[in-house]
């Protein structure tokens, strides 16, 4: 019987070494890329994460009716607007009895933020009852007191080089150990628009603004894309003409967004007049950059439908239409909203097409339709790292992460889509 010996070549245990390498080095790829992605996620959420919270103070407050109300009005509209600085005047003094001249009084004044006397205003006009009565609450501070009770202040530093001065401090370190400062959910960053503030700025206003320009860009993108996609996949005949508009629609997906904010600008704006810094003509400025996506993405689908479908339609008696309607797009639907989805979240992190139209103007009204000057929260965060207040840095990496979770919810959309309704043939 003979005895046979499998012996390995020094060439194939060089290409077995070379493939094994191969592998590690993929590893070692992925390994660093999520590593730099958890870094940067990290990075974000540790500066954001300080704006989800706020520093309140706690007052006794008199709702004297000789100061908010002296002609007797209850209009809630002219109380929101009454002058209510000397009631929180006189409940800092009650809280710093020390504090009698004029300096003092407006060194402590400070630290409550000058948004104060507006949240005063909305608590009388939401509930007339309280004129004339003597309430607790909690005022919000300063974004300096925040940022000090947050560690981001040193206080070992001169003055000069500090908004906080050293009786600021003690001020505030005798509220903490009385109990009258705490921390609490930021719910005004999710309800306020902007603000010159940081600690009454909020992202509305900005979130409203890109809502509306989706919902523009998404009713003129996706039935012009999926009828285009229709048209060149199932009735237009190869020619000329249609390999030039396939080729342009190829290249178009490609052009820097940038460019089409210039053509929303000297065609929208200077040629059809439509109102500047609007979501209106943000939406159709994003649906001009979203469409080649959808297109391309529609007819992927519709090539995949198989032609035994549209072979069995027309057997059986359907027209073109039909068939093309009442069997093919339905069936290529669930990769046509995966592709409009994918399109419209490209679409909510532009920011250059916007910049060009107006969008970057500072709004502090909430928008109320398409037609309302609005911002979106790409350009909120533009303007926002642009500041030079501190309290800005933490509401700018808040933004990003409320637009990141954004952009991770339809994308998961998109995934749940695709495999939910795929169709496997």
């Amino acid at each position: 019987m003979t005895e046979y010996i499998l012996t390995t070549s020094p060439k194939l245990k060089r290409r077995h070494a070379k493939e094994a390498r191969f592998k590690w080095y993929g590893r070692i790829a992925i390994t660093i890329a999520l590593g730099f992605l958890v870094l940067m996620f990290s990075a974000i959420i540790f500066r954001g994460i300080g704006a989800f919270s706020q520093t309140k103070i706690k007052l006794e407050v008199s709702y004297t009716e000789s100061i908010i109300a002296p002609d007797g009005t209850r209009d809630p509209q002219i109380l929101r607007l009454a002058n209510y600085k000397p009631i929180l005047t006189a409940a800092l003094k009650e809280t710093f009895p020390e504090a009698t001249s004029r300096k003092d009084k407006k060194r402590i004044y400070k630290l409550l933020s000058k948004g104060a006397v507006y949240e005063m205003g909305k608590r009388v006009s939401n509930d007339l009852a309280l004129i004339g009565t003597h309430q607790t609450i909690w005022v919000t501070a300063s974004s300096d007191v925040d940022l000090f009770l947050q560690g981001k202040v040193d206080a070992g530093l001169n003055e000069n080089l500090r908004k906080l001065t050293d009786k600021d401090i003690q001020s505030v370190q005798y509220l903490q150990h009385e109990g009258l400062l705490k921390r609490k959910f930021n719910t005004t960053f999710f309800t306020n628009g902007d603000s010159r503030e940081p600690e009454m700025a909020g992202i509305l206003g900005a979130s409203l603004g890109s809502f509306f320009s989706l919902l523009v860009c998404f009713l003129i993108a996706f039935p012009l894309g999926i009828l285009t996609a229709v048209y060149l996949e199932e009735y237009a005949r190869k020619s000329k003409l249609t390999d030039f508009i396939e080729i342009n629609i190829n290249n178009l997906a490609a052009v820097p967004s940038i460019v089409f904010g210039l053509l929303g600008l000297s065609i929208f704006l200077g040629v059809f007049h439509i109102p500047r810094s609007t979501p209106l003509v943000g939406g159709m400025v994003l649906a001009l950059m979203t469409l080649p996506t959808i297109i391309i993405a529609a007819r992927a689908s519709l090539r995949s439908v198989p032609k035994t479908i549209r072979e069995a339609a027309l057997g059986l008696g359907a027209s073109k239409t039909q068939a093309t309607f009442h069997h093919v797009v339905p069936l290529a639907m669930p990769g046509m909203l995966t592709g409009t989805i994918l399109g419209m979240a490209q679409a909510l992190g532009e920011t250059a097409p916007l910049l060009m139209i107006g969008m970057i103007a500072f709004i502090v009204d909430i928008p109320h339709g398409v037609t309302d000057a609005a911002t979106s929260l790409p350009v909120q965060i533009f303007l926002w790292a642009d500041s030079p207040e501190k309290g800005f840095v933490e509401r700018t990496s808040a933004a990003i992460i409320v637009l990141l979770a954004f952009l991770i919810l339809m994308n998961l959309l998109a995934v749940y889509l695709r495999k939910k309704l795929e169709r496997r043939w």
